[in-house]
């Protein structure tokens, strides 16, 4: 019976140390703060592995991963991006060239006209791209150190508009050229000389069709053009002025003394000049052709 009740003073120790452990927690934890989750500690679950120190874990594929530190990246990884730094960026690409050699059209009247006002060209501008805008724009370009080229790319255009001002219409057409404003009503019907003092030009016109144009200039402040519907009194191929004594070839007077002539003097200055109240032409060729069309009685508008 002794033996009987030591076992069961034994067990009731027993059970009184359990009952304490219960109390206290003893179970072993890992002390890493803050992991959660299935499989992160070492104690239930964990299968008693060890979890890496705090700070130190990559995700799977880390050293690939965008944003990946030299804390968490492999030696491999670090290697690359050092490398990748030592690269030499490429060259940038040659500038778009805008108009060179053979183009033509108004932008490069404006490019001549540009370079006309900072005198690398003493030509007008002609809107065709030749030999003269190709020297200008090379010399141009080797003054400010760009490439040689004669071509105008976008970087040699943006430092000459820079450096130059809009340039007007008549900076675009100093020689003529330039395009015919709309015919007045009354040049629509019959045969007429429609002159347009706005545009400076002279379109000959049939029943509202334009057969030729051509730029024309007129009489100075003093010596204006007159201004309105007239007729075509006399031609004269080889006409001098009997005031003036200046040649009028192809004259065609509707005016008294005023009339639709070459002008030599417009071929030579443009519109740095000026008539006595004639409409001057300053295409020869042009003239001849229109002289031997229009007829004694055609109409002539003069208009803006």
């Amino acid at each position: 019976m002794r033996i009987v009740g030591g076992v069961g003073r034994a067990g009731a120790a027993a059970a009184a140390v359990l009952a304490l452990l219960a109390v206290a927690g003893c179970e072993v934890r890992d002390t890493g703060a803050g992991t959660t989750g299935p499989g992160t500690g070492t104690g239930a679950g964990s299968g008693g592995r060890h979890r890496s120190p705090a700070g130190t874990r990559n995700a799977p594929g880390g050293d690939d991963r965008p944003g990946t530190g030299d804390g968490g990246g492999s030696a491999k990884g670090t290697a690359a991006g050092t490398a990748a730094g030592r690269t030499t960026a490429p060259a940038a690409p040659p500038a778009r060239v805008l108009w060179s050699r053979g183009d033509s059209g108004r932008s490069v009247r404006e490019l001549q006209a540009r370079l006309r006002q900072i005198a690398w060209l003493s030509e007008a501008p002609t809107g065709t791209y030749g030999p003269l805008t190709e020297r200008a724009v090379r010399g141009f370009q080797s003054k400010r150190g760009l490439p040689a080229t004669g071509r105008t790319d976008t970087v040699t255009w943006r430092r000459l508009v820079a450096m130059t001002h809009a340039p007007g219409t008549w900076e675009l057409y100093p020689m003529g050229g330039q395009p015919a404003g709309a015919p007045d009503a009354r040049c629509l019907t019959g045969r007429v000389l429609c002159i347009d003092k706005t545009s400076r030009t002279l379109r000959w016109m049939i029943d509202g069709r334009t057969l030729s144009t051509m730029a024309v200039r007129f009489g100075t402040q003093y010596t204006p053009t007159r201004e309105g519907e007239f007729q075509v009194y006399w031609k004269s191929r080889h006409h001098v002025s009997t005031i003036y004594h200046t040649a009028m070839p192809y004259a065609m007077f509707f005016s008294g003394g005023q009339a639709v002539h070459y002008s030599s003097d417009f071929a030579a200055r443009g519109y740095a000049g000026g008539s006595h109240g004639c409409v001057n032409v300053r295409d020869e060729a042009a003239i001849a052709r229109l002289f031997a069309q229009v007829k004694v009685g055609d109409k002539v508008v003069v208009h803006r």
